[in-house]
C-alpha cells in the first residue's frame, strides 16, 4: 500500500476552500495577536469538522467516499466517513505535522507537513486511527485511495522536487467555513508558514483540486507547474499541482525545472475558497 502520507499531500482543497508541530513553526511564525495558533490534540475534532464543511463537495475529498458501491449508503452515512477521515487527518498532524487554526472557533484551518517529515509512522498512523480508514472505505474507495490517489500524488511531487521533495512544505488541506470567508483567514493560515519557508529557504507544494482555486494561490507566489487527472470514477477530476519558490532565492533551494512544466505566473489575492476545500 502506498504510504497513506501521499494522501494528504494533495492539497485537494476542492476549491481552495476558505474550508507533533514543528518546533521552528512554533518559534519563527507570527504571534497569536495576528490569530493564528497550532492547534492542540484536545480541538482537532473541532477543527476537523470546520475541515469537513469547506470539503463537502470538494471532488477530491469526496473520491473515496462517493463510489459506486456506497450508492446504497445514506447522506448520514457518507458524512460520517468524511468527518472521520478529516478527524484522523487533523490529529496525526498534531502529532507529527503542522495544524493550525485561526477565528474564534476553529473557523479556518489548514494542515501543513514541514520539511523532512511524514505521516508514514506506524505510530503516528495508530494514534491519529488513520489505519482505520482501511476498514471503513468501501472496497472501491479503497482501491481508488491505494491504487491510484496515493501512488499518483506521491510520484508526481517526486517528479516535480526532485532533490527537494523532502526538504519542502507540504499544504495537505486548507480550509474556512462557509460563514467565516472572506475575513483574510486562509492569507493568514498560508502566510503563517510562507514566511518562514522564505526565511530559511524552503520551497512550498500544493495540489489544488478547484478551477477557482489557482489563482488565489497565485497571490501567494505559488505556480502551477503541471496538472494530473484522477481517472477512476465516472469523470475525471483534476488537479493543479502548484510550487512557491523562497522569495530569498537559494540556489540551492530552487528548481530549475519549472519552465519544462509549463509553468504560468499570475497574480493577485484574499479570501481564498477551497484550495482542496474552500478557503
Amino acid at each position: 500500500m502506498a504510504k497513506i502520507s501521499r494522501i494528504i499531500t494533495i492539497q485537494s482543497l476542492p476549491k481552495m476552500s476558505e474550508a507533533s508541530s514543528s518546533s521552528s513553526a512554533r518559534s519563527t511564525g507570527p504571534s497569536e495577536k495576528d490569530g493564528v495558533r497550532v492547534i492542540a490534540k484536545k480541538e482537532s475534532k473541532a477543527a476537523a469538522d470546520c475541515l469537513a464543511q469547506a470539503f463537502r463537495n470538494d471532488e477530491v475529498a469526496q473520491y473515496f467516499v462517493k463510489t459506486r458501491d456506497t450508492e446504497h449508503w445514506s447522506e448520514d452515512e457518507r458524512w460520517a466517513l468524511h468527518v472521520r477521515i478529516m478527524r484522523s487527518l487533523v490529529l496525526a498532524h498534531c502529532i507529527k505535522g503542522l495544524a493550525l487554526t485561526v477565528g474564534p472557533n476553529h473557523d479556518g484551518v489548514a494542515l501543513w507537513m514541514p520539511p523532512g517529515k511524514s505521516l508514514d509512522d506506524r505510530m503516528t498512523m495508530f494514534r491519529s486511527g488513520m489505519w482505520t480508514l482501511n476498514l471503513k472505505l468501501s472496497k472501491e474507495g479503497k482501491r481508488r485511495f491505494q491504487k491510484e490517489f496515493l501512488p499518483l500524488l506521491h510520484d508526481t511531487k517526486r517528479e516535480v522536487l526532485r532533490h527537494l521533495d523532502n526538504d519542502s512544505w507540504y499544504l495537505v488541506y486548507i480550509g474556512t467555513k462557509p460563514e467565516a470567508r472572506g475575513k483574510g483567514y486562509a492569507r493568514m493560515l498560508i502566510e503563517y508558514v510562507t514566511k518562514q519557508a522564505d526565511a530559511q529557504g524552503h520551497t512550498c507544494y500544493l495540489e489544488s483540486s478547484n478551477d477557482i482555486n489557482p489563482a488565489i494561490y497565485r497571490k501567494f507566489g505559488f505556480d502551477t507547474v503541471k496538472k494530473i487527472q484522477l481517472t477512476d470514477g465516472p469523470s475525471p477530476v483534476g488537479l493543479d499541482i502548484m510550487v512557491r519558490q523562497p522569495i530569498s532565492r537559494n540556489p540551492s533551494h530552487e528548481l530549475t525545472h519549472l519552465e519544462h512544466h509549463g509553468q504560468t505566473a499570475g497574480n493577485g489575492i484574499d479570501s481564498a475558497a477551497n484550495m482542496h476545500g474552500n478557503i
